[in-house]
C-alpha cells in the first residue's frame, strides 16, 4: 500500500498569511484523523507526524505575524491623537 498525498498544494508557500493558516491547519486536521484511526503503517505514521510537525511550525508562525499586525495596529491607534480616533 503506497501512502496517501493529504494535499497537492503546500500551504507553506502560498504568500496571504491567513490562506497559509487556513491551508495548514486544515491539511494538519486530516492528518491528525488519518493518524488517530490508527491503521497507518509505521513509516507512513511517521512520514504524517513529520509533514504534521511542519505545518504545526507554519501554523505557529503565520498566529505569530497576526499577533504582531494586531499589536501594530493597536499601538498606532494609542500613538493618534485623539481628535482622530
Amino acid at each position: 500500500m503506497t501512502a496517501k498525498k493529504i494535499a497537492t498544494a503546500t500551504p507553506d508557500t502560498i504568500d496571504d498569511p491567513v490562506s497559509r493558516f487556513e491551508g495548514s491547519l486544515s491539511e494538519l486536521e486530516a492528518i491528525v484523523a488519518r493518524m488517530e484511526r490508527g491503521d497507518l503503517p509505521l513509516e507512513e505514521s511517521l512520514s504524517l507526524f513529520e509533514r504534521g510537525m511542519g505545518l504545526t511550525k507554519v501554523c505557529r508562525t503565520s498566529l505569530e505575524t497576526a499577533e504582531l499586525r494586531v499589536r501594530n495596529l493597536l499601538d498606532a491607534d494609542d500613538s493618534a491623537p485623539p481628535s482622530s480616533r
